[in-house]
This record gives structure tokens, C-alpha cells and sequence, in this order.
């Protein structure tokens, strides 16, 4: 029975990707031409699973984004942003 649990125990272990991150990218977002655009930007990233946080400032035309690098990946944010009208790229 010990050996049956160590083996589900490492199965699991082995089954989540050890490289896995959170990580911050900052995605320059220069559509945003009016008050209320950062709303939808920040709606958008929001519904893609692995985000947590989203700062978006229609200041710097730029949103903030943390996120799960195991469940999604900065192609799935920009592709959000752009979907919902708002083309981004990441800011260097």
C-alpha cells in the first residue's frame, strides 16, 4: 500500500510541469484611445485562464499582466487583447 502511494504521489509530481511560473509582461496596447478602453482591455485578459492580475493604465497605453505560464502563454494574451479590438504587443 506505501508503495501504491508513493507511486500516485510521484505520478502527480510528474504530471505538473516543474518549469512552471508566474510571470509579469508588460503588453504595450496603443488602441486605447478613450477613458473607458482600459475596461474592455482589462475584461478581456481577465477571461483567459492562468491570469490573476491585470493592471491596465490608458496613461501609458499599456497593460500590466501576471499570469500562470503553465496555463497560458503571452501569444494567448496579445491574442485577447486583439480579439477584443485592441491589438498589444509586448512592451521592451
Amino acid at each position: 500500500m506505501k508503495k501504491l502511494a508513493a507511486l500516485v504521489a510521484l505520478a502527480a509530481t510528474l504530471a505538473t510541469p516543474a518549469w512552471a511560473a508566474v510571470q509579469t509582461v508588460t503588453l504595450s496596447v496603443p488602441g486605447m484611445t478613450c477613458a473607458a478602453c482600459p475596461i474592455t482591455v482589462k475584461k478581456a485578459l481577465t477571461k483567459v485562464g492562468g491570469v490573476s492580475q491585470v493592471d491596465v493604465s490608458f496613461d501609458k497605453r499599456e497593460a500590466v499582466v501576471t499570469f500562470d505560464d503553465a496555463k497560458t502563454s503571452i501569444q494567448k494574451l496579445t491574442e485577447a487583447t486583439t480579439n477584443a479590438g485592441y491589438p498589444s504587443s509586448v512592451k521592451r
